[in-house]
């Protein structure tokens, strides 16, 4: 597929500019995982994620115009809020998917959320990743608790939700809420 003229980076002095506002994005190091700034390169492997089956569990698909301004948007709270969406980089410099501190339009509170390329699920990736985040919210933003919005038919973030230690605590907009205390300042 060949990408949209607005997916495309072009080289000079903006291109430097974003490139130094990314740097200024906590990078958070796992095991076996990088959770760095998002880049423009990292995009297609957004879409792909947002446009196919891997999005139902989440409640639908996006089109590839929908992906991008959902990208932006999470891109954009870097510099409105102070967190944001990070790209899972595995130690072979491939795009296993991304985890974030969300705070979209309808979300009550900010939200914890994950969701890996297909060839990178079942591995304990998504897992590793959410620890980071939620250790990163609570020591250098401070905050005192996430919620994770999980779509009913999604075992699968239930169980992890779960294995991250949080409670389920009601619904919103047709999503459980799981809460995620983390016993920060906020």
């Amino acid at each position: 597929m060949s990408l949209a003229p607005h997916e495309r980076p072009i080289p000079g002095p903006a291109q430097d500019m974003a490139q130094a506002i990314a740097a200024r994005v906590p990078v958070l190091r796992t095991e076996r995982l990088v959770l760095r700034a998002p880049r423009l390169e990292d995009f297609p492997a957004y879409a792909e994620i947002l446009t196919g089956p891997r999005a139902e569990p989440m409640g639908e698909r996006l089109t590839r115009e929908e992906a991008w301004s959902d990208w932006c948007r999470l891109v954009g709270l870097w510099l409105l809020r102070g967190h944001g969406i990070w790209t899972l980089e595995t130690g072979t410099a491939e795009v296993a998917g991304f985890a974030l501190i969300g705070f979209e339009p309808g979300d009550l509170e900010p939200e914890l959320g994950w969701f890996l390329a297909a060839d990178h699920e079942g591995q304990g990736l998504a897992q590793e990743a959410a620890r980071a985040v939620l250790a990163h919210a609570r020591d250098a933003l401070g905050m005192a608790s996430l919620v994770s919005y999980i779509a009913p038919d999604n075992d699968r973030s239930r169980a992890l939700a779960q294995r991250l230690g949080a409670a389920r605590d009601g619904t919103h907009a047709g999503c459980e809420v799981w809460r995620h205390n983390l016993g920060g300042k906020a």
